[in-house]
């Protein structure tokens, strides 16, 4: 009987556990398109009634053949997010993709996702990628991808692509766990965040002096999320 009761509460801390790690949770019908026009708060979307779906709801002219316009972000790069707030039937599913355009030395700069893992394609040129794991060890594993070639990088951990060639353009699809999976740009998120993070706290922080980060503060952090 006590073999049991230890079984049954091993199997139990394993569900429980799996809950708390999913990203997204798991759909319990067939699907759940977002209904855009409600004004109900969940995580997520409000289902819209079945009978009113249509195949418009799974559907989006994304073009996604066609080059994007690098020059529009100091970076160099230009990301084209699919996500459910595009396409409505992505609502519970746990799924989203990006194409990524990288001009010559273009680069998608040090960020995270932080409700998804992502899996990278590269569908042309050569990639410089790589990720960096969390405290203490704060290891970077690194890559040099080509045409074909296939990398991960683990679920809200800082990671980063470069274009190290100084005269051909690159592009990816990247596939994400998560109908949302946000992006938080580093340099972003802690030079130019609104207000701005004191640059007492800041100067400790990078142990660097004060007016080096209101330089850096000043400048224009732009977003290449489109």
């Amino acid at each position: 009987m006590a073999s049991s009761s230890y079984f049954l509460l091993v199997a139990l801390f394993a569900l429980a556990s799996w809950q708390a790690i999913a990203s997204d949770p798991s759909p319990l019908q067939d699907f759940c398109v977002a209904d855009n026009s409600s004004h109900v708060l969940v995580n997520g979307f409000v289902c819209k009634n079945p009978m009113d779906v249509k195949a418009e709801d799974f559907f989006l002219a994304a073009k996604l053949d066609m080059p994007r316009d690098t020059k529009v972000s100091k970076v160099g790069s230009n990301v084209t997010l699919i996500n459910v707030m595009r396409i409505p039937g992505l609502n519970t599913l746990g799924i989203s993709l990006a194409r990524i355009d990288y001009a010559p030395l273009g680069e998608n700069p040090p960020h995270t996702h932080p409700r998804a893992t992502e899996i990278l394609t590269v569908l042309e040129g050569t990639l410089y990628v790589g990720f960096v794991t969390s405290n203490p060890e704060n290891k970077f594993l690194s890559k040099v991808l080509n045409k074909g070639d296939v990398f991960v990088f683990p679920e809200g951990l800082i990671h980063l692509q470069f274009n190290p060639n100084p005269y051909k353009p690159a592009v990816a699809i990247a596939a994400l766990s998560s109908q949302n999976p946000g992006a938080i740009t580093i340099a972003n998120a802690v030079f130019g965040s609104k207000p701005a993070i004191s640059d007492d706290v800041l100067a400790k922080a990078f142990q660097v002096e004060k007016k080096t980060v209101d330089w850096l503060q000043a400048q224009f952090w732009a977003d290449n999320q489109n």
